[in-house]
């Protein structure tokens, strides 16, 4: 999986969907304190933010092509008890192979907080679409399940809140390659959340305190 991520790696650093966004100003301002770490950093739009804001950033990635600081998976992630202030993890969970051991270890290494955004889990048919288009999507989750994700983890949620986002669905389609049969049976599941030739999906953030 490491070898598709590194090959996206141009693509997601371009993405204008990824780079900015009210989702993302939302998670910025939740922030607190003076260190972070960004888990799956991606394209590296959420580091980018936080040192904006001011936060020393270290980024963590398993695709070497991402160009993380320290390349290592969500589910292993190799610093100490309470090492930053906050950790944040955006639009990136649903790709996890165990995510509850990923929250368990974003718990671990913060001291204060744990910072959150993913697409929210809509419906099997929804659930169905992402994976034909995307291979690497394992699961969605709901508001419920987040909750217990995190409060399993032994953080208290504190604030959650749910946005949508859009992008033009053929872009979005073509941005992982899905053409064809494919991208027309994606398009057949999706169709009730594609309007004017765009897909909207709903984005979910939770704060999290230690």
């Amino acid at each position: 999986m490491t070898d598709v991520w590194s090959e996206r790696a141009e693509t997601y650093r371009a993405s204008v969907f990824h780079r900015d966004g009210v989702d993302l100003d939302l998670l910025v301002s939740w922030a607190e304190g003076r260190t972070a770490l960004d888990v799956a950093t991606g394209g590296g739009h959420t580091a980018a933010a936080l040192r904006e804001a001011g936060f020393d950033v270290v980024t963590l990635d398993p695709a070497p092509g991402m160009g993380a600081d320290v390349l290592a998976r969500a589910e292993s992630i190799p610093f100490a008890d309470g090492s930053f202030d906050v950790v944040a993890c955006r639009i990136a969970p649903h790709h996890f192979d165990d995510v509850r051991a990923a929250v368990a270890e974003m718990a671990r290494v913060s001291r204060n907080l744990v910072l959150i955004e993913d697409t929210l889990f809509e419906s099997e048919r929804v659930e169905e679409a992402e994976r034909l288009r995307d291979p690497t999507h394992v699961r969605s989750y709901s508001e419920d399940e987040w909750r217990a994700l995190l409060q399993g983890a032994g953080l208290t949620v504190e604030e959650v809140r749910v946005l949508e986002k859009s992008r033009p669905v053929e872009a979005w389609l073509e941005w992982v390659g899905c053409i064809g049969e494919e991208a027309a049976r994606v398009k057949a599941l999706l169709a009730e959340h594609v309007a004017d030739g765009a897909y909207v999906d709903r984005k979910i953030l939770v704060r999290a305190r230690k």
